[in-house]
């Protein structure tokens, strides 16, 4: 005869669980090479520069806004969304 164990959950796990399950994902970005698409992608939006590698953004007005090879423009939303932190370099 073969015993099987049993799996015993919590019920605060159970709540956890179904909750996690319940979230929403984060929008997927949506990459632009010029700035005007951005902008009619996100009309209520803000566009920003996006460091894919450096996992930052850069708002308009900014040292390194819309330059480096492997950048795009975004929306802020959707920057922030999938863990992007604005850059604090290059304020003026």
């Amino acid at each position: 005869m073969r015993i099987v164990p049993t799996l015993t959950i919590s019920l605060p796990a159970v709540l956890v669980l179904a909750c996690c399950a319940t979230q929403a994902a984060a929008t997927p970005l949506t990459p632009f090479r010029y700035e005007a698409q951005a902008q009619r992608h996100c009309p209520g939006d803000m566009v920003v520069w996006l460091d894919l590698p450096a996992r930052v953004y850069y708002l308009k007005g900014q040292k390194r806004y819309a330059r480096g090879a492997t950048a795009s423009f975004v929306c802020r939303g959707e920057a922030r969304d999938n863990g992007y932190r604005r850059s604090l370099l290059g304020l003026r």
